[in-house]
């Protein structure tokens, strides 16, 4: 993936890649937590520095959540999310918002190239608690 982008592959481009492979969603300081562990003389500035690498071409997509810290993903197909106000669990979700783009478009007159759709509620599990 890395040099599919023209990226260089470094150990610590390899390790911030499997730690978002297995955890799906993650904050800068969770992730910050994680590559310590494996490389713990690694910096927040380098850490920050890889990241944007990453989102600049692509692999990374950022997931900003109202109201809380933004979280990162690999990129993958076209999808939204889905994030519990109760236990703070993000999720993504397939949803068909091709009607939504087109009616939104119509009324204001803008031309949307790109959209960030986060829903917020409680989860199935939360509201069992």
């Amino acid at each position: 993936m890395l040099r599919e982008h023209n990226l260089k592959v470094t150990p610590q481009r390899l390790g911030i890649l499997s730690i978002l492979e297995d955890t799906g969603h993650i904050s800068i300081e969770e992730l910050f937590t994680f590559i310590r562990k494996d490389f713990s003389s690694i910096s927040i500035a380098t850490l920050y520095k890889n990241i944007n690498f990453m989102l600049e071409v692509n692999i990374l997509k950022e997931v900003k959540i109202p109201n809380s810290k933004s979280k990162y993903e690999i990129s993958k197909d076209e999808h939204s999310h889905m994030v519990c106000r109760k236990c703070q669990k993000l999720e993504d979700i397939t949803l068909c918002l091709d009607g939504v783009i087109e009616h939104a478009s119509e009324k204001s007159g803008y031309s949307f190239d790109e959209n960030a759709l986060v829903l917020s509620g409680v989860c199935p599990q939360c509201q069992l608690a």
